[in-house]
């Protein structure tokens, strides 16, 4: 495949990546974009790109690995799905300076960029300032940072969970502003 031919499909990548960041920190969106794999695999006429291989994409603070990270776009160049496939594959970003870093895993993670959505299937968990979700699947929305976990229905699970697992740490509350000593 010519390199002429790919420039669409990496332009796609790159305002995919760019454009998901919208709700992340603003530094972000303003980093380079950087793929690692071990083999790249571009379709131009089917809008797929396929990378394999202990696959990183990284920009900012933002973090996708995987064995295989699968891209997709429609007739019109956009992103639509990101497919992550690992045992597990791993999603991590910094949502604002002010929170911790959110971490994600499952062994198939979906990003859909038009509604900034992130879906974790099978062994999912998510862990953000604390708390932990854990489920056959989480529906992550980025945008507003709610998290949905429940059951994996019409999917094969290889650890069924038939109910979700949650941590909820309790709240700080203010220490006084002087402490007294002894």
């Amino acid at each position: 495949m010519s390199c002429v031919k790919t420039l669409p499909l990496l332009i796609g990548l790159t305002i995919f990546l760019l454009g998901s960041n919208a709700h992340a920190l603003p530094e972000d969106r303003n980093q380079p974009i950087r793929v690692q794999a071990d083999t790249a695999e571009l379709d131009d006429r089917q809008g797929v790109a396929v990378y394999r291989g202990d696959v990183v994409i990284t920009q900012g603070t933002m973090k996708i690995t995987g064995d295989t990270v699968t891209i997709t776009q429609d007739d019109n160049g956009d992103v639509e799905v990101f497919t992550a496939i690992g045992k597990p594959a791993y999603y991590e970003q910094k949502p604002a300076v002010d929170k911790e870093i959110v971490k994600a895993y499952g062994l198939t993670i979906q990003y859909f960029a038009a509604n900034e959505r992130i879906v974790l299937i099978d062994q999912a968990k998510v862990v953000q300032e604390g708390n932990t979700f854990e489920g056959e699947k989480i529906v992550y929305d980025t945008q507003r940072q709610i998290v949905n976990a429940g059951r994996a229905t019409n999917t094969d699970v290889t650890t069924p969970r038939p109910r979700v697992d949650m941590v909820i740490q309790p709240r700080n509350k203010e220490q006084p502003a002087t402490e007294q000593t002894e």
